[in-house]
């Protein structure tokens, strides 16, 4: 087994940026080794026209390291007064390349998010027309439903009849948690994916609970059973196309995780890719990283795998600094709970 990996250079497909001087700090942690990420919408407020899709992708371009070569691939935040033909504007226009579905109150700043969805029936038929993608936070927020089983119950009572109800329209599952969605994934012949992050792959909700809490290990979707850890491992790994990165990269300040009702988020831009290589390695499946890494989310979402390449070397256990400042705050970097061999390098 080889030490040393050259791939090309790998897309997140699930993104966390933020805005103002968070943008600024966290968005060199991404161009380091990404070439492309989807972008998350869930500002405050949230970026829901293709007008304002254009500013905060000229936000983000603004804040580029010089020498960045980074695509923000922008997404539309779907609400009950989405307009279809802003969205089919927009697309066409090669602005957005995917529009996100937050069930509202599923996750941070999700407050404007579908609650009836009746009325986002005509945007999604027109996705569907258009052949844009769905991003999809898949989780039901009844009151009467365990946090933990709430993926497993947005599948049947939310995900699938919205399918079966829009054919043709493309679905992203994103960051997947549980057995149930993944089974779910492999029971489709075409037109759904899922997205699997780092931090996925290698916790468990032990990691959260055991010991006492432990708030930077706190994500939602919440971390599982170790069950459907091993069973995300085993997607990720299995070369199956319908599976790729998403790491849901998701900052937050100190202030806002440590704190008597912290918020969710693992912020992974980092490690991410060193993480993946780890898990990868102790699964003997370096030979299907770069399926998972650099293509199989390209050819979902009918993008060239990326040009230019990164290489991975195994070592000595790699460190990163504890945290990254922003003017915002400080925001710590996610600790993968064991050693990572593996370093990475942007090839030139």
């Amino acid at each position: 087994m080889s030490d040393i990996l050259t791939l090309p250079r790998p897309d997140d497909w699930h993104l966390h940026l933020r805005d103002g001087a968070m943008l600024e700090a966290v968005l060199p942690e991404t161009t380091r080794h990404f070439a492309r990420a989807i972008i998350m919408p869930n500002l405050v407020p949230p970026v829901v026209t293709g007008a304002q899709a254009a500013a905060y992708r000229d936000r983000i371009l603004a804040a580029m390291p010089e020498g960045a070569d980074f695509t923000p691939l922008m997404t539309l935040y779907l609400t009950e007064e989405t307009d279809p033909a802003d969205v089919a504007a927009a697309a066409e226009s090669g602005l957005v390349t995917a529009v996100k579905l937050y069930p509202a109150g599923a996750t941070t700043n999700s407050a404007s998010g579908v609650r009836d969805f009746d009325k986002v029936r005509g945007v999604l038929e027109k996705m569907a027309e258009i052949g844009l993608p769905l991003c999809v936070h898949g989780e039901v927020t009844d009151s009467d439903i365990d946090i933990f089983d709430r993926e497993a119950v947005f599948i049947d009572r939310v995900l699938d009849p919205v399918r079966w109800a829009t054919p043709g329209l493309k679905v992203i599952m994103e960051h997947v948690t549980t057995r149930d969605a993944v089974d779910y994934v492999r029971g489709v012949d075409s037109g759904l994916g899922a997205t699997i992050t780092a931090h996925h792959l290698v916790i468990n909700r032990n990691h959260i609970l055991v010991g006492g809490i432990r708030p930077h290990y706190y994500c939602l979707p919440v971390a599982k059973r170790e069950l459907h850890r091993v069973a995300l491992v085993e997607a990720a790994t299995s070369g199956d196309s319908r599976f790729f990165l998403g790491t849901d990269s998701a900052p937050h300040v100190v202030a806002a995780k440590e704190t008597g009702c912290g918020c969710a988020g693992c912020f992974t831009a980092p490690n991410a890719v060193a993480v993946v290589a780890e898990v990868f390695d102790e699964a003997g499946a370096l030979d299907k990283i770069e399926g998972f890494l650099c293509r199989n989310g390209a050819d979902f979402y009918g993008l060239p795998v990326n040009d230019g390449t990164i290489t991975l070397t195994r070592a000595e256990p790699q460190s990163w600094p504890a945290n990254v400042a922003s003017g915002d705050g400080t925001v710590t970097i996610f600790d993968p709970a064991r050693p990572i061999h593996w370093s990475v390098t942007a090839d030139t």
